[in-house]
């Protein structure tokens, strides 16, 4: 499995709106794509932490250059103050309990 970790930070008062992107996401059925969870920070509630899961680097890259997830990504863009922050890389460990 692949994936990625991005910090991102909301605007003042999009916090729903930023809600709805990720409902966005999801809804698309994106080939490869296992799930993703979203943190929202206690230390700060405009702070915001995603982790997507893939099924492996191929599935992750092939979502990143397409032009749907270019679209969803700016769309995203205009409730975050600034572009996020990513960490890209192969899940090494996974537990369900």
């Amino acid at each position: 499995m692949y994936g990625t970790v991005a910090r991102m930070k909301a605007k003042a008062g999009a916090e729903a709106q930023l809600a709805e992107q990720m409902r966005i996401f999801e809804q698309a059925h994106v080939d490869g794509a296992v799930g993703s969870y979203v943190y929202r920070m206690d230390s700060d509630p405009t702070e915001y932490y995603l982790a997507v899961i893939f099924t492996s680097k191929e599935a992750y890259v092939a979502n990143a250059n397409a032009p749907e997830q270019d679209a969803r990504y700016r769309q995203l863009l205009q409730f975050l103050d600034g572009p996020p922050e990513w960490h890209d890389g192969e899940i090494v460990y996974s537990s369900r309990q």
